[in-house]
């Protein structure tokens, strides 16, 4: 059974930073590209940014130069760093497998 898990949010000031984990149990980690989307309230979910199996990063128009993707396939983790963070930068942060798995969450809250 394929499990993701998030951890890492939390509370921060504009211009803060934070790193966000994704551990994947059950599923041949290195095998996959794996995404973060996230979720502000009353919008739709949004791509953030993804990574494939050997490291290629693809990232949202909104997110690039802030925002940094990466893997460790020995620990089966996916990160995204966020950095210079904004109040629109407020949502539920979720990661995403090439199989379609999601993980419960983590908030994000980016507040003065």
């Amino acid at each position: 059974q394929v499990q993701l898990v998030e951890s890492g949010g939390g509370l921060v000031q504009p211009g803060g930073s934070l790193r966000l984990s994704c551990v994947a149990s059950g599923i041949s980690f290195s095998d996959y590209a794996m995404t973060w989307y996230r979720q502000a309230p009353g919008k739709q979910r949004e791509f953030v940014a993804g990574i494939g199996r050997r490291g290629y990063a693809t990232y949202a128009d909104f997110v690039r130069g802030r925002f940094t993707i990466s893997r460790d396939n020995n620990r089966n983790t996916v990160f995204l760093q966020m950095n210079s963070l904004q109040p629109e930068d407020t949502a539920v942060y979720y990661c995403q497998s090439q199989l379609n798995n999601w993980g419960p969450g983590t908030q994000v809250t980016v507040s003065s």
